[in-house]
């Protein structure tokens, strides 16, 4: 079996791969070329390159465009490169800002993946003529039970990028495949200097690609100038500390820069951008168990509303650094709701809650949502809006 999942390989199939200059999506396009597909590289300009152009890990810059154009040379296939910053800027950009003035913590990898990757560029593929869109995640589809393709955490549990794709629909994975699922990074190295490609050492991206200093702060200020408004530091237990610049300063769970000094350790418990207040408070006041869910997606099998009020077991994902954790989840009045069995601590709102049918490597994804509410017991939690 091939690296797309087929019984021999298909020569004539014609494959596009999304191409961002660094070493996975590389690798990828140079072991479709050996296997004798036809290979279509296409690379994205996502933003105004500016200052991330000289900042070594920001993907999609000019300098990872000029990396994917020499592999491309490198393996004799064609490569295009495809502006789409009006659409990334509306799709994700402003949203990003919006979504932090709104007291979130918004994950932008996955609006991108399931906005601007995994959606945009499929058409483009498309139109390209293509039977497949490879790209270099650590991820795993494979043939599902019951028709179709599931997707599935990346046999390597530390590279695994199945978090960022929980957006992914049926229908795009179809079409989808990953390569390097079953591979760990040196693996993948490994590969890229038996292919004599010159990203072989490239480092590996980091952060947000649009954040070139990895100040979230600095990047909204530019896009919303009148949206830095100062406000009070509040304690949880309702004692004013003291003043703050911005509530886009400040993140949940965050200790550090807090500008106050009590003598006991202080975190972001929660941002409250109506009031314009950073509530804060002692490490125990992070701990979350239940999470309410907005714009959810489904890959699992059936449908949302055959779970109903009984729930499903499921193993739960946060955030991107931690393994998913045993948890319930229920459908209450329409809306999906995570219970956690044990506690979380500095649960955002905007971030993902990503469900999977186990927390073992290589477990199949059901779906996620985007965080709306958070609570350490059930009548803590805000109504819906």
């Amino acid at each position: 079996m091939n690296s797309l999942g087929f019984d021999k390989p298909e020569g004539a199939t014609r494959v596009v791969v999304a191409m961002s200059g660094g070493v996975d999506s590389s690798v990828v396009a140079a072991m479709l070329a050996e296997e004798g597909y036809e290979v279509v590289g296409v690379t994205l300009q996502l933003y105004d390159h500016g200052a991330a152009t000289h900042r070594a890990g920001a993907c999609c810059a000019g300098q990872d465009i000029h990396d994917a154009r020499r592999v491309a040379e490198r393996l004799a296939i064609p490569h295009y490169v495809l502006d789409y910053e009006s659409r990334f800027r509306e799709a994700v950009i402003d949203r990003f800002a919006d979504s932090y003035l709104a007291g979130e913590t918004p994950i932008p990898c996955v609006e991108c993946n399931k906005s601007v990757k995994f959606r945009d560029l499929l058409n483009t593929a498309r139109d390209l003529g293509a039977d497949a869109l490879a790209t270099g995640h650590y991820v795993v589809s494979r043939p599902a039970p019951g028709g179709g393709r599931a997707l599935h955490r990346a046999a390597d549990s530390d590279r695994d990028q199945s978090y960022f794709l929980y957006g992914t629909t049926a229908e795009q994975l179809d079409l989808l495949r990953f390569p390097l699922g079953g591979f760990d990074k040196p693996t993948t190295r490994a590969l890229a200097r038996k292919y004599e490609l010159a990203v072989a050492d490239k480092h590996d991206s980091q952060d947000i690609c649009f954040v070139p200093n990895g100040r979230y702060a600095d990047v909204i200020a530019k896009l919303r100038p009148d949206a830095s408004e100062p406000g009070e530091i509040v304690h949880v237990d309702g004692r004013k500390l003291g003043r703050h610049d911005g509530v886009l300063h400040f993140t949940v769970g965050q200790r550090r820069g807090l500008g106050v000094a009590t003598g006991e350790p202080l975190f972001v418990v929660r941002l409250d951008p109506k009031s314009r207040q950073v509530i804060v408070g002692p490490r125990e006041a992070l701990a979350t168990r239940i999470l309410r869910l907005r714009d959810v997606n489904w890959i699992g099998d059936g449908s949302l509303a055959d779970i109903g009020e009984e729930g499903l077991p499921i193993a739960a994902r946060v955030r991107s650094t931690r393994a998913p954790a045993p948890a319930l989840l229920r459908i209450e009045h329409g809306e999906a709701v995570v219970r956690l069995l044990d506690d979380e601590m500095g649960v955002a709102r905007g971030q993902a809650c990503v469900f999977y049918d186990s927390a073992e490597p290589g477990a199949r994804v059901l779906g996620g949502g985007v965080i709306a509410a958070t609570a350490r017991i059930e009548s803590d939690l805000p109504a819906a809006a």
